[in-house]
């Protein structure tokens, strides 16, 4: 007998269907291991919609746009941290940032770095990169920085524009960053840390999902971050995401990925660059 207000179990033949629209919505893979993940996910979600079973909520989340948004939110993983696999900043601040700085000081560029944090979660990626761009390309030498920071979860997204995290999190940024940066909260703030407004204005804020066909983005971009998401995706959907982000890639872009993930397996015209960093091939290049 079910107890009033219980949610029945997930069944597999639930399961399945849930699983298969999930791939079709996000491209995200979620093998019979992961079960248990999307039942205990989902059912804070049932419970706010007074639904007491995955068949009912299944026809919901099928008829509703909405819902699927908020059932996506539900099951994306937002892990993040400031300053996130610092190997790849040291590339970014020893190798990359002086050339381009003097490429633009020298006018042989524009003084403009378009920049994209494709997976942004609860901000600490694109917050990070508007700390480095923003000390390597100031405002005030003429530089202007773009970061575009989107997420598949609209929940993490509402949680990145007010760029307020726990103090604790400030141990992850380097004291150089953290002082020019970051302002400590006192009395009612006390506790937490807060973005300055002048890296909030570098960044803009949007939902976009990696599975779409098209992005809705125009411009191409220097530098597009895309780390530790397509450990979630399968052969087919990660090689259709890492197409796509090379489209909107400039000819002397670089896409960073996640240092566990890599891009065997997948056709690609990409070639490394960079501890998990790739650029197009030159060989893809047109001649000059």
């Amino acid at each position: 007998m079910i107890e009033p207000n219980a949610i029945r179990p997930l069944s597999d033949r639930e399961f399945r269907s849930l699983q298969e629209l999930i791939y079709r919505e996000a491209g995200i893979h979620l093998s019979e291991a992961k079960k248990a993940l999307v039942s205990g996910r989902l059912t804070r979600r049932l419970r706010a919609l007074g639904l007491d079973n995955f068949k009912d909520y299944y026809e919901q989340v099928e008829a509703s746009v909405d819902e699927r948004t908020a059932m996506l939110d539900c099951i994306s993983t937002n892990e993040t941290r400031f300053f996130r696999e610092p190997k790849q900043f040291d590339f970014l601040e020893a190798t990359v940032l002086p050339h381009w700085r003097a490429l633009g000081d020298s006018g042989t560029i524009p003084k403009k770095i378009r920049v994209w944090s494709a997976a942004c979660s609860s901000g600490e990626e694109p917050y990070t990169l508007a700390m480095v761009l923003g000390t390597h390309f100031p405002d005030s030498d003429g530089w202007s920085v773009e970061i575009l920071a989107s997420d598949l979860s609209t929940r993490v997204l509402s949680a990145a524009r007010e760029g307020v995290w726990p103090i604790e999190r400030s141990n992850d940024i380097p004291e150089r960053f953290r002082k020019a940066w970051m302002l400590r909260g006192i009395r009612a703030e006390e506790g937490r840390m807060r973005a300055h407004p002048r890296l909030k204005s570098m960044i803009e804020f949007r939902r976009i999902n990696l599975n779409d066909r098209n992005y809705a983005i125009r411009d191409s971009f220097d530098l597009i971050f895309c780390r530790n998401v397509l450990i979630y995706f399968n052969r087919e959907s990660k090689t259709d995401v890492i197409n796509r982000l090379t489209q909107h890639l400039s000819p002397t872009g670089l896409l960073f990925l996640g240092h566990a993930e890599s891009l065997t397996g997948t056709t690609h015209t990409l070639e490394h660059a960079g501890p998990t960093v790739y650029r197009r091939s030159q060989r893809q290049q047109p001649s000059q």
